[in-house]
């Protein structure tokens, strides 16, 4: 969701015992939980703003409590073009020409500006290296997918509107392949299949993602997966996305039972000895047309150390529990 520069109506209701508990809570502490992607204190500057109606009537005092079948409206106005500033962020290029440009996220790079990170994204970075397509708007020119912070791998953005509009139509339509790497904990008992299954707002929890039926907000999402190395109680995966939601291979790995190694949010495992930056994911590798040339493209981005190093350690533990696969 683009949370700048939109309007959102939402209601106290009383459908479930957690919501029931929720009623007479604080608003800003309400807020907090239904909007995740606004931090408490941003949501506090809004109220004090009068950017928050409880009822119609504008409210402002963070105090206020909520009751059960209050209607509350939320204006959150668009990013001054002054935080949009140029940034000169190193980037690692993996394709670029007159109409788009492939790039190596590093890990803890946000691709574009959100509550909290106003400034030091992929999107900054790329205003200072080159034009930009302004069909994606203020906060996301160019951007055409999007990679989470913490994982690292290609991603396409977009110098004209014309490109835009014609790659998100092959993620639509499927025909752009998005490939990644991703070490898990334990091991699947088959070496591939298919994970069928809607993603939508976590139901308690509104800070994740989690399985959801479709009649209650779950979006249709399809990961294809199959087993590239096992390491004993670890296995090194490749993921093909079919859909793109948010946080959908962290979902649908941790759902099977096999969550992300690293993962901060949907992994409750004992970490490595490793200095992971973030989970163990990549995208490995990205197929796609060209929008003028027709021909396609394919991007392959190297794994960060940390990856090859995460592996290394793995393969060693691996030898060590079986002396005989030691040359």
């Amino acid at each position: 969701m683009n949370i700048y520069n939109s309007q959102m109506d939402l209601q106290v209701e009383g459908t479930s015992d957690f919501l029931e508990e929720r009623q007479h809570e604080r608003l800003d502490i309400w807020l907090a939980n239904q909007l995740p992607d606004l931090s408490r204190s941003r949501l506090q500057k809004l109220i004090s703003q009068g950017c928050v109606q409880i009822n119609d009537q504008i409210c402002l005092s963070k105090d206020t409590k909520v009751k059960l079948g209050d209607r509350i409206h939320v204006t959150v106005p668009d990013v001054e073009v002054a935080q949009m500033q140029p940034e000169a962020i190193p980037l690692d290029i993996l394709y670029e020409d007159d109409t788009l440009l492939i790039v190596n996220k590093p890990a803890g790079l946000v691709v574009h500006p959100s509550a909290g990170h106003e400034a030091g994204t992929l999107v900054n970075a790329l205003l200072a290296h080159c034009p930009l397509a302004e069909i994606g708007g203020v906060q996301r020119p160019g951007i055409v997918h999007r990679l989470d912070k913490d994982t690292t791998g290609a991603i396409a953005i977009a110098k004209t509107d014309f490109a835009h509009q014609h790659l998100q139509a092959q993620l639509k339509a499927k025909t752009a392949r998005r490939e990644y790497l991703g070490v898990v904990y334990g091991a699947p008992r088959t070496d591939s299949g298919k994970i069928d299954l809607p993603i939508g707002r976590h139901p308690v929890d509104r800070k994740k993602m989690a399985v959801v039926p479709e009649n209650k907000g779950g979006r249709p999402s399809v990961t294809h997966w199959r087993v590239q190395e096992r390491l004993a109680n670890y296995t090194l995966m490749h993921f093909q996305l079919e859909t793109g939601r948010t946080h959908q291979i962290r979902v649908h790995s941790a759902h099977i039972g096999h969550p992300i190694l690293g993962d901060p949010v949907y992994s409750s495992g004992a970490s490595l000895k490793v200095n992971l930056p973030g989970q163990a994911l990549h995208a490995w590798r990205l197929r796609l047309q060209h929008p003028v040339s027709g021909e396609f493209i394919e991007a392959i981005a190297p794994p960060p150390v940390a990856f090859t190093t995460l592996l290394e350690v793995l393969r060693r533990r691996v030898a060590a529990l079986n002396p005989k696969l030691i040359e």
